[in-house]
């Protein structure tokens, strides 16, 4: 919702640096450019010229001013910018790259719907994956497509195609990865022990979360053995969740209408008053939203809720958790699971060498193996954590020489998160007017989990009704 995340669609529900770009060590950043130097703004690229494809020039002499730059808070993180710009400049001595600190711009939703329309976004700019319409509308992104190749970005082949799909309209790509995410099933070991239960095989199905949780429950001293949100957008955002896991989906394919009421809708219903209401298995606190469940967790109080991998790492550095104490298993049901993600997107009216500079800077940043952000061993001399399965929009040979890179130098016990890893679930982008829906569907969560006389059929008609109000205004 980062990107996520609800968490990654809404920029004021949680910093970066919170959330997975800290986790992996991720430097948020967002290149935007000046113009070149020697003149004014050069032409805009079109469709681009003759030789789009091909790499920058290396005597190409080119301004791109740097958004999101890390502050200077964040000590290692700005270490990391700073040497990956100079690496940069070895191959690229002419391109002047220019870092900002502006988290405001680039995490507020309204300053940065103000920036699109006032067009002073910079030449490259942060976005989450549910941005894209939003940006085009506003006449924003440049169409990179044609300078997009194996040659100016040479890990192009080995990146999920679900991931750059979500970056394209009509068969143009508006922008390059930089993190993403899906969600899982996140337990507590500790309480999976305690419990008899075997914290390394998760549980697969909502029957077996639900026997599960009843164990967790029984344990006493106010633990809870399964907890959901139902307040602030995060309830619907996790009720599509969990039906994208059921293989269903909560709009139609062509975005006009809901597609939420019916059989699999009313199971996810009816499955959570079963645990609420006869198993007192979800504790009698509800109306939680992102941060909640966390808290709980954190502090031994919840056995399971659903989650990307990144919430690990907020709970040990902001809430003094240990690591090793959480695993991770596939979505229940595993037919499918909501993914997102932040990239970023190069202005409309950037100049050919511009657009090739800002591909090449992120290319080298964001999406080489061992370098950049995957430079996995800097980040644990540097004291930044390693190990989590995300981000994962690599493939192939470069997934298998990532993931290795990464094993050897974890801060974190990777093997709990084996479940989450070896059975990957293909990822489902968020319905259109997200938040929109999210909002409604937080009535019906927030319906079944406070009232104990709440009808499903009632709740779930109510919201489709809603919510194909919201799609006809699209």
């Amino acid at each position: 919702m980062r990107s996520t995340r609800f968490r990654r669609t809404s920029r004021s529900l949680r910093t970066p640096a919170a959330a997975l770009v800290s986790a992996l060590a991720l430097t948020a950043l967002a290149a935007c450019g000046t113009s070149s130097s020697g003149g004014g703004q050069d032409a805009p690229a079109g469709g681009g010229p003759a030789d789009a494809a091909a790499p920058l020039d290396a005597k190409a002499k080119v301004t791109l001013t740097v958004d999101c730059m890390p502050p200077t808070a964040k000590a290692a993180e700005l270490k990391q910018w700073k040497e990956d710009v100079k690496e940069f400049n070895k191959t690229y001595p002419n391109v002047r790259i220019e870092g900002k600190s502006t988290p405001g711009q680039c995490l507020e939703p309204p300053r940065f719907t103000a920036m699109l329309k006032a067009k002073s976004q910079p030449d490259v700019f942060y976005t989450y994956f549910t941005d894209l319409q939003q940006v085009l509308d506003n006449d924003g992104a440049e169409d990179i497509t044609a300078y997009v190749t194996p040659k100016t970005v040479p890990a192009l082949a080995d990146i999920d195609p679900n991931v750059l799909n979500v970056l394209k309209k009509d068969g143009k790509l508006y922008g390059l990865p930089t993190s993403n995410y899906t969600m899982g099933l996140l337990i507590n070991r500790k309480l999976f022990e305690q419990a008899g239960l075997d914290p390394n095989s998760p549980p697969r199905t909502w029957e077996e979360v639900r026997t599960a949780a009843k164990a967790i429950a029984g344990l006493g001293k106010g633990i809870s053995g399964f907890g959901e949100y139902s307040a602030g957008n995060t309830g619907g955002w996790h009720y599509t969740a969990t039906m994208y896991g059921l293989g269903g989906t909560i709009v139609t394919a062509d975005g006009s209408k809901a597609a939420f009421n019916n059989a699999q809708g009313k199971q996810i219903v009816r499955n959570l008053h079963a645990m609420r209401w006869e198993d007192g298995s979800m504790g009698k606190t509800q109306l939680l939203k992102w941060g909640d469940l966390q808290k709980q967790m954190a502090s031994d109080k919840l056995g399971m809720f659903l989650a990307a991998p990144d919430d690990i790492t907020y709970m040990v550095q902001q809430l003094g958790a240990k690591y090793e104490n959480f695993g991770m298993g596939p979505i229940p049901g595993g037919r499918s699971t909501l993914f997102g993600g932040n990239d970023y997107k190069i202005k409309k009216g950037s100049s050919p060498d511009k657009i090739k500079a800002a591909v090449a800077w992120l290319s080298f940043k964001n999406m080489t193996v061992g370098k950049g952000q995957f430079d996995y061993a800097r980040s644990k001399a540097d004291g930044l954590p390693v190990g989590l399965p995300q981000p994962a929009f690599f493939t192939g040979a470069s997934k298998t020489r990532d993931d290795s890179l990464k094993s050897a130098s974890a801060t974190m016990p990777v093997e709990n998160f084996k479940a989450f890893m070896d059975n990957p679930v293909p990822g489902k982008a968020e319905p259109p007017k997200a938040q929109e829906v999210y909002k409604v569907l937080d009535n019906v969560m927030s319906g079944v989990l406070t009232n104990k006389d709440a009808d499903p059929d009632k709740l779930l008609a109510e919201a489709e009704k809603q919510v194909n109000q919201v799609l006809a205004n699209q």
